[in-house]
């Protein structure tokens, strides 16, 4: 009785093939997975078949195998033309001819094929230590001195004299601001420097020196000494990775690291692989640092204070009020413009004011005359969570108390009995860092086989071999893909708007953003627009400045032409204006 059955099955199968093949043979793309579906259904129908002798059997199975191949081979095609891909027939079933039966070939290919390729390409172009992207450092016998300890020891002081006295030296740092404090410091001390930041090129004939933002660091030309500073921002899950990629990649014989102690044994093991030689020199305070017992009153402010808050609003509501009581502040706070900074800096070192109201941005920076931080503070919200300070944060803060020559003594102050915190902090060990952020080379471009939000998300799922390493926060990287999607750009394009420095939180920036990805890749201007500012108010300047930036960044990076004299000039003026503002609070 079963075997009637199958011979029954197999009398329709067969009579159906030539109008199958009829109706296959002139369809267009579009029907072509459908009619594979039915296919497929009919091969795996004639398996149930194969042992049951059927006359006629072995050519009826080939002719629906040729179909399918025919069916597949058309819908990689046009896979292919879709996706800028090349991906061959014979290479995609490779020893995947059941799944591509019960399946279908773009199952085939997107869940094992690709994924295979990807994997094989990843395997290629990422090592399994990231020490080993760098082979020109790799061959260079490279000589660290690793200075480390709290804020105000010393530590760049010393490593910058080494860099003074060679030629062909550079000097990375954190923010803008300290590369422009070190690049005047040099010059004026008549050894020639550049400047080179993410806003700004400043070029010297004969310059024997560079001062950079760490991200602008040229890992292709060779140097006699190198300065990285604040290497404890290696594990800043979204910075971090620019300082990694320095330590590893930097060409120079003598590289000094300046940073905090907590980064001593990572430090240490990441040298070691890399088997370059190293001392480690740790610095302590020679000037104390007292703990006031009393609470802060708002009204005993003097001379030489520097009051901590952690909030843009908090900073100028306070400045405000010691404004109207006469006492002039000088007012620094993450967002302000480099220029506004230095004015304020300078106000505040020149006795034009009084008393520095402040986030936690004068953790890092310039080396100010202050006789007392104040902590009005002890929690902050860090873009997650509102939580207390570290440690390291209240070591790095507080460590600004103190001038030798000025203030020999360094003080610290809080409100609502916070002393013992205070305390508990300036004398607990800071949580070791234990890992260094690495990011995605430009050797993700030349895995071809999927899309470069894949790839990065691929990247970012991979498990680190070397445990002392991770991978960076992409998410801003995947937002901006997401945002750009839209306009099918080539991979290249992609990439390199990835470059572009902006905070992706600020939608005015964003819109500026999307704005010139337009003019640049959808009108196809030779020239993008200048930003304009229609409003005055403290915030408005503040983003027009950014959009400045942003303009200059589109710029340099797609090699537009742009006018330096109005950037500057423009930056200067707006620079002005907020500090004109701040001046009036």
């Amino acid at each position: 009785m079963k075997k009637n059955t199958f011979q029954r099955e197999f009398k329709k199968l067969k009579s159906q093939i030539n109008n199958i093949e009829e109706i296959v043979y002139h369809s267009k793309v579009g029907a072509l997975i459908e009619h594979e579906t039915a296919v497929r259904k009919k091969i795996i129908e004639l398996n149930t078949m194969k042992n049951e002798s059927l006359k006629g059997f072995d050519d009826v199975y080939i002719r629906y195998e040729e179909l399918l191949h025919y069916i597949s081979e058309k819908l990689l095609d046009n896979y292919n033309k879709k996706n800028e891909t090349s991906f061959k027939y014979e290479d995609v079933i490779k020893d995947n001819n059941n799944l591509l039966i019960n399946s279908g070939i773009l199952t085939v290919l997107i869940k094992k094929h690709i994924p295979k390729l990807v994997e094989e390409e990843f395997e290629k172009n990422f090592p399994k230590n990231p020490k080993d992207e760098y082979i020109l450092a790799r061959k260079l016998k490279r000589k660290f001195i690793v200075h480390l300890g709290d804020t105000n020891t010393g530590k760049t002081y010393n490593a910058m004299k080494k860099l003074k006295q060679e030629k062909n030296s550079i000097y990375l740092s954190p923010l803008r601001i300290l590369a422009l404090e070190n690049f005047e410091m040099l010059n004026k001390e008549g050894i020639v420097c550049d400047l080179l930041t993410g806003e700004e090129e400043i070029r010297n004939d004969g310059a024997t020196h560079i001062c950079c933002t760490i991200e602008r660091a040229d890992l292709s030309k060779e140097y006699n000494v190198a300065v990285i500073d604040e290497i404890q921002m290696i594990g800043d899950s979204q910075r971090g990775a620019a300082w990694s990629r320095a330590l590893l990649g930097l060409r120079a014989k003598e590289i000094h690291i300046c940073g905090a102690l907590n980064t001593k044994n990572l430090i240490k093991k990441i040298l070691e692989d890399c088997e370059d030689n190293y001392e480690i020199i740790e610095y302590k305070r020679e000037i104390p640092l007292i703990v006031e017992k009393r609470n802060f009153s708002y009204k005993e402010v003097t001379d030489g204070d520097a009051i901590v808050v952690f909030s843009k609003k908090r900073v100028l509501e306070i400045a405000e009020n010691y404004s109207n009581e006469g006492i002039k502040t000088s007012i620094i706070y993450g967002d302000l413009p480099p220029e506004v900074r230095k004015k304020q800096y300078e106000q505040f070192i020149n006795n034009e004011t009084k008393i520095l109201i402040t986030t936690d941005a004068i953790g890092m920076g310039v080396n100010l005359p202050i006789r007392r931080i104040i902590f009005l503070n002890i929690k902050k919200f860090d873009g997650r969570d509102v939580r207390f300070l570290t440690s390291q944060e209240v070591k790095q803060i507080a460590g600004r108390a103190g001038r030798k020559g000025k203030y020999d003594n360094g003080y610290v102050a809080t409100v609502k009995d916070n002393q013992d915190f205070i305390e508990e902090k300036l004398t607990e060990d800071d949580l070791i860092i234990k890992e260094a952020v690495i990011g995605p080379s430009e050797a993700i471009l030349n895995i071809k086989e999927i899309p470069l939000n894949e790839k990065l998300a691929l990247w970012s799922s991979r498990e680190e071999k070397i445990k002392y390493y991770k991978k960076m926060d992409i998410s801003d990287y995947l937002f901006i893909l997401e945002k750009i999607k839209r306009y099918k750009l080539d991979e290249i394009d992609q990439w390199n708007l990835l470059k572009v420095p902006f905070d992706v939180s600020k939608e005015e920036l964003l819109e500026t953003f999307i704005f010139y990805v337009e003019q640049l890749f959808i009108e196809k201007l030779d020239e993008i627009s200048k930003p304009e500012c229609y409003e005055g108010a403290l915030y408005d300047l503040e983003i027009y400045y950014q959009k400045i930036n942003m303009y200059y960044s589109f710029c340099k990076i797609f090699g537009l032409s742009y006018d330096m004299e109005w950037i500057s000039s423009e930056r200067n003026r707006v620079s002005d204006d907020i500090n004109d503002i701040l001046l009036r609070i």
